[in-house]
């Protein structure tokens, strides 16, 4: 079925921009997306917004699926809100993100947004996703450099320091804008912009949408558009290969050839570089 889905929708696509929104939690990235939901509603946008949350327990489904910071857009017919549950997929997302994305590109929406659950300093995943990634941080959430680094630095398209309006956050500035010093920009590169904002105020809100849209621009501009297109392509195409290769080698426990190389490997009769050897060429 998945499968009829999408050979139907693929003439639909690749007209939609994709913002990915990624930070620590507690930052703020649901009251961010709100605000940047109320944003380009007001320029008669249609907004979906892909919002991944932690696994439940115990249904199995997304922990916060009633989105209760964006419950002021449950009744626009011009916004779509879909809660996905993680599934212990690590890097952010959801392993159904992808095609839940060329869906609601399909359907017509001008703006996506992609939340990711909560993340640490090397989940950067949403990179691969979104046309325009931001990293949000806020002040009180511990060192801004832990938060930044290892990855996450290197990800965002804009910065957003959320909360601006507590104690701390022209500390939380000043370090990004200490660390972003640090990097070379070759000429005619994005450089990260660091945008502050209270986004439960409205503040910087429309400061922030200026900055996406002169990336959306540059994206055009110089061709990284495409090219980030090609590479979410290439990476999709990969992650389904991958899958029904896996899922081939599988059969059923006991019977396939990756049981029987495995037990080989496990006695000691043969090595895993040969067992893989093996089984590529089956």
């Amino acid at each position: 079925m998945l499968r009829r889905v999408m050979r139907a929708v693929a003439p639909y696509t690749g007209r939609a921009r994709v913002v990915g929104l990624t930070g620590s939690p507690g930052v703020g990235k649901s009251t961010v997306t709100g605000a940047l939901v109320r944003a380009y509603r007001a320029c008669d946008l249609q907004v979906g917004v892909l919002a991944v949350d932690p696994t439940s327990p115990f249904t199995g489904g997304a922990l916060l699926g009633d989105r209760v910071r964006m419950q002021d857009h449950a009744t626009d017919p011009g916004v779509f809100i879909r809660s996905m549950a993680s599934r212990g997929h690590l890097g952010g997302l959801s392993w159904a993100a992808p095609q839940a994305l060329r869906i609601l590109d399909a359907a017509g929406f001008d703006l996506i947004g992609i939340e990711t659950v909560g993340v640490g300093q090397a989940e950067v995943e949403i990179a691969s996703l979104a046309d325009t990634t931001l990293v949000i941080v806020a002040p009180g959430m511990g060192d801004s450099i832990q938060v930044a680094k290892a990855g996450i630095l290197e990800i965002a398209d804009i910065f957003v320091v959320n909360k601006c309006d507590r104690p701390g956050a022209q500390e939380v500035i000043r370090d990004l804008r200490t660390m972003l010093s640090m990097a070379r920009y070759d000429e005619g590169t994005w450089k990260p912009p660091i945008v502050a904002i209270s986004a439960a105020t409205g503040e910087g809100v429309d400061e922030l949408v200026t900055r996406l849209d002169a990336h959306w621009a540059w994206l055009g501009e110089s061709g990284e558009g495409d090219q980030r297109r090609l590479v979410r392509a290439r990476e999709e195409i990969s992650a389904i290969a991958v899958a029904e290769i896996r899922r081939r080698l599988g059969g059923l426990p006991g019977e396939s050839r990756l049981d029987d190389l495995a037990a080989q490997v496990a006695s000691g009769k043969l090595d895993p570089y040969a067992a893989a050897d093996e089984l590529a060429a089956f």
